[in-house]
């Protein structure tokens, strides 16, 4: 796909290291990679702003899920993209390569749960919340 629409694999350069881990992080979950995994035509930084047609989307680096984790935050909408760092009624794994719980609460405290609480958080999987709802009822921040 990223060839057919002319496009890079992007990601934070704390993360890259996942590139050369891929094949044993696949085998440990129990499939097999069908091709190798592309090398990084970008970087994504902090506060970076990713655009396409009319969205907006601001990464938001909140490591601990891993070192280089980022959400996307689209400030019009009202939502957020977490990906495995925030779900509903949990966080995301900190004991795989390079995570780190205490790192991980520290930063969605300080970086997601000053967001509004009316935001709604789509998360890598698992029903949708919202910022308000987790910062009441996630029992990591209890």
């Amino acid at each position: 796909m990223l060839k057919e629409f002319g496009l890079s694999a992007e990601a934070n350069k704390a993360d890259e290291y996942w590139i050369d881990e891929a094949p044993k992080q696949s085998r440990m979950f129990g499939f097999q990679l069908q091709e190798a995994p592309v090398p990084l035509g970008k970087y994504l930084h902090d506060g970076d702003i990713i655009t396409f047609g009319h969205t907006q989307l601001e990464a938001i680096h909140v490591p601990g899920h891993s070192p280089g984790s980022l959400v996307y935050y689209c400030k019009e909408e009202h939502c957020m993209f977490s990906g495995d760092v925030l779900f509903q009624g949990s966080i995301g794994r900190a004991d795989l390569t390079g995570g780190n719980f205490d790192e991980l609460i520290e930063h969605i405290c300080s970086r997601l749960f000053v967001l509004p609480n009316e935001t709604v958080v789509y998360p890598g999987h698992g029903a949708p919340t919202t910022i308000g709802m987790e910062k009441a009822e996630n029992p990591f921040f209890r």
